[in-house]
């Protein structure tokens, strides 16, 4: 039987959306494993940072994918800053605004950082004092304050490892049509698998092997202590909860082991077992594959 984690955690899409559906949202575990992001690793970026992501997968995508599975709708619009603000301008408590990625590094009220880090994010707009946002930050921060210039220059959106539009915000979100979590778990699947098929996360988890022995670069070590571990062992974790509440025995049992592989990766890379590190991504190179058949599996 799984165990499910609760806790903080780097959800910011699914956590965001959460704040926004309220009552009749099935929950930030069920919106990230929604989006696709459990279902493989990749390479990204001159300087090469693992993420604990498919290769063809982007943020951006994974949140289109998961309203869309839950029923969910809403207005978009990016690329002029003119209009992003005049929606900004009509955001309140009772009709919030998704706003992102934008540059966490550049969010003013975060301490320590003060420059871009390609770091994606997103924040929950609650409404305007002037030029003054006030937002809803899941890392941690409620009814926080920006000013307006400041979430413009973090909004560019041109310091990420995929393309994306700058100035991207969401709204009017509503409910089109009632779907069940557990429907639109099974519904997920088909796509997942995809996201699975073919060599490249066998091939993401060798190159990390072989960059955490020639050694990781600052920003590459602190990215994944700071951020892709946890997330990544987050997002296996509560797939498999939900595997197995929908019956996929099989597939469950294969991200139990992938989560466990990369929760080990923390001790190992804080603590700088380089040889553990590498055999850890060596072994979890070959678990992508075997995720796969496992999911075809347990369809038919």
């Amino acid at each position: 039987m799984a165990l499910r984690y609760l806790g903080n955690g780097p959800y910011c899409t699914a956590n965001s959306l959460s704040i926004i559906f309220g009552d009749d949202g099935p929950g930030p575990a069920t919106i990230e494993v929604l989006t696709g992001s459990p279902y493989g690793i990749s390479i990204h970026g001159d300087d090469e940072h693992t993420y604990f992501t498919p290769d063809r997968w982007n943020p951006e995508l994974g949140m289109t994918r998961a309203l869309d599975l839950l029923g969910w709708e809403c207005d978009r619009s990016a690329g002029s800053a003119d209009d992003a603000v005049a929606v900004l301008r009509r955001a309140s408590r009772e009709a919030p605004v998704l706003v992102g990625p934008v540059e966490m590094g550049l969010l003013p009220y975060i301490p320590g950082l003060g420059r871009a880090i390609g770091a994606d994010h997103n924040v929950v707009v609650v409404g305007m004092e002037g030029d003054l946002v006030r937002a809803h930050d899941v890392q941690g921060w409620p009814y926080v304050t920006m000013p307006l210039e400041s979430l413009l220059k973090a909004w560019q959106a041109d310091t990420f490892a995929y393309q994306v539009e700058a100035y991207a915000v969401r709204a009017n979100f509503r409910r089109s049509r009632p779907v069940d979590p557990h429907t639109a778990l099974r519904r997920s699947l088909p796509a997942a698998i995809e996201l699975l098929d073919g060599p490249e996360s066998a091939a993401a988890a060798e190159r990390s092997a072989q960059i955490v022995e020639a050694g990781l670069t600052n920003m590459q070590y602190k990215y994944l202590v700071e951020y892709q571990v946890q997330a990544g062992a987050r997002r296996l974790a509560d797939a498999t909860v939900l595997l197995e509440e929908i019956g996929c025995r099989r597939a469950a049992a294969v991200t139990d082991r992938q989560a466990l592989l990369i929760g080990s990766l923390q001790l190992q890379l804080v603590t700088h077992q380089t040889a553990q590190a590498a055999a850890t991504f060596r072994e979890l190179a070959p678990t992508y594959a075997l995720l796969r058949r496992a999911l075809i599996e347990d369809l038919d």
